[in-house]
Order: C-alpha cells, then structure tokens, then sequence
C-alpha cells in the first residue's frame, strides 16, 4: 500500500508549523504530569501542584538535551565532531531513546536530591506513563515517514516516499504497539500488584530492552552505521543492557522484599 498522505504539520501560521511529532511530546509530558500528580496523591507524597510542574520540566529538559546529544553520540558523532554546533539544530531531526534516558535519570536525580524523595519513589511516579509518550512518539515517526522497516512483502507493507519503490514494514507502528498499549498494560498491572519500590521502572527497563531489539529485526538500519558487527543494529546493542539490567533489579528488588517482608521480620524476632 502507498503511504498515506498525511501532513507532517498540525497547522501553520505564516512559517510556524505546528508539528504532529512535536505535538507528541507535549501530550507526552502531558500525560507524566497527570501520572505523577496522581501518583503523588495516592503515595501521600509532599510533593504540590508546582513541584511536579517543576519534575516534568526538569524531565522535558533532560529528555530533549539527551535524546539530542545520544543520537550525536551514538548514530552519527563522526558528523557532529566535524559540525559541532548542529547538535543543536534539532528541527532537523534525530533524537535517541537511550540518550534521553539518560537524560531523564540525571533530571530525576536532581529533582530527588533538591526535594530529598527517593529516587526510586520519583521512578515509581512517573515511569508508568512512558509508554504514553513512547507510543506517540512513535506514532510521529510514521507521520513523517522516517524510521521505516526493511523491504518485505507482507499484505500490509508500505511504500514510503523516502524509501524508494518497494513496499517497507511498517515498524514504526509495531514499536508504537508494543512500547506504547502493550508496555503501558504490562506496566499498570505491575504498579496495581503492590510491587516492591522500583519495579515498576526495572520491568520497564527489561520489556524495552526487548522490545526495541526485536522490532529492529523488520527496521531498516540506520544509514550512516548499517550493521555493526555483522548483523546488529546500534538500537539492538544499546537496548541489550537494559534487559540485563532490568531483569536483574527485579529479581534483586523481590529478593529484598522478601527477606524484609512480615514473614521475615517474625522469623527475626522468634530468633532473638
């Protein structure tokens, strides 16, 4: 099927575009705003309307800085060494997952120590409504036609203006499923389970880290890497700690729970 004709902007005022991609994140800070602010509420933290007004901009700052200057780093640093001053030209495009989560985790950890709340409490707060902004942000990519699959010939393939003549997965849509619906469901049942502080952010960490891999197995490459060490993408090998790591802490932080639990603590004083 031909890519349907959709364009890339809202609306525009003389030569102000409104972008549907731009118009993502704001519904995606939208919703960690809401997230958290409930969140708080709930977990009767000492946290007002401000002060999470003042997390998710810490956190869009973060975000934006560090999805920037990751995909400098990893996609394309051999460009930007030699243009330096183009990591700041981000109406043309490119933004890293892994370096806005980064970016992210250092906003959290501000935020964390200037209103000493625990860093994992903070994670608990807003990491349920990354799926929300992960599965628009992915919905952006498909609008602007970028971030195509490879060639295919599946029913539902499709021929994007960018990439040539030949019907293309579609993989903007499967990570869109699956990092957006799918992950935020995982993620809900997660946090209504009482789950140890954390885990809400590890199993998202672990689901991600193998999500992201396998889509890239139906995502063309990026141009300027290809394949790296023969047959992985950079977002496979940069997603690859994160399941090690995510899967990890959920086994330690049940661990913890249990040996702390009221089982434990009666186990303690009996042998006293």
């Amino acid at each position: 099927m031909q890519f349907p004709e959709i364009r890339p902007y809202l609306f525009k005022i003389g030569t102000l575009e409104v972008r549907w991609y731009g118009l993502m994140y704001i519904l995606g800070f939208l919703a960690v705003y809401l997230t958290a602010l409930s969140g708080a509420k709930r977990k009767q933290l000492p946290l007002s309307k401000d002060n999470i007004a003042d997390l998710v901009f810490a956190l869009a700052v973060g975000l934006i800085v560090g999805a920037r200057f990751g995909y400098a780093l990893f996609y394309n640093v051999s460009y930007y060494l030699a243009n330096p001053f183009k990591v700041f030209a981000v109406w043309e495009g490119g933004m890293s997952f892994h370096g806005g989560l980064i970016g992210t985790v250092l906003a959290a950890l501000y935020f964390s120590r200037k209103h000493k709340i625990g860093m994992l409490q903070i994670a608990d707060l807003i990491t349920p409504a990354a799926p929300i902004g992960l599965g628009l942000g992915r919905l952006g990519n498909f609008i602007n036609g970028e971030l195509y699959g490879r060639v295919t010939d599946v029913p539902w393939g499709v021929v994007f203006p960018a990439g040539g003549p030949l019907p293309r997965h579609p993989s903007q849509l499967y990570e869109a499923i699956l990092e957006g619906p799918v992950l935020f469901l995982i993620l809900w049942l997660v946090r209504r389970s009482n789950a140890p502080p954390g885990v809400v952010l590890w199993v998202f960490l672990a689901l991600y880290g193998l999500f992201r891999p396998f889509v890239e197995l139906f995502r063309e490459p990026d141009q300027q890497l290809g394949f790296l060490f023969g047959a992985f993408t950079m977002g496979q090998l940069l997603s690859l700690p994160l399941f090690l790591i995510g899967t990890a802490m959920i086994v330690v932080s049940y661990k913890r729970a249990s040996k702390s639990g009221p089982a434990a603590k009666t186990r303690k004083k009996g042998n006293q």
